[in-house]
């Protein structure tokens, strides 16, 4: 089943974490085959970390998990959206969101 994407040609696949209460985006990761597997399988989400180079479970080691509520992908399968229900701040920063940066205002 994890074998109908398109991995880059790193084998990885971008993976958009959204709230499944609020429909907030909380982060961005990248998943390989192994970490999409864990996913759809699990409770948890799992990424490949691309720094670490190495399987990343989420909340591990902050205990902010994030509980898996459903897995899409996009129409060409080449990214992958996960709602889930997050178990504390997603960012490292401890920050509830990675996206809390705004560069440009909402305009009115």
């Amino acid at each position: 089943m994890t074998d109908n994407f398109k991995y880059d040609e790193k084998g990885l696949i971008p993976a958009i974490i959204q709230d499944a209460n609020t429909g907030e985006v909380l982060m961005l990761g990248y998943m390989n085959h192994e970490a999409l597997k864990l996913t759809l399988a699990g409770d948890d989400v799992w990424f490949y970390s691309r720094s670490r180079q190495e399987m990343w479970h989420k909340g591990a080691t902050s205990g902010n998990y994030l509980k898996v509520a459903s897995v899409s992908k996009d129409c060409d399968s080449d990214a992958i959206l996960v709602k889930a229900y997050p178990q504390g701040p997603v960012c490292h920063t401890g920050n509830r969101t990675c996206f809390f940066e705004e560069i440009r205002p909402v305009s009115k």
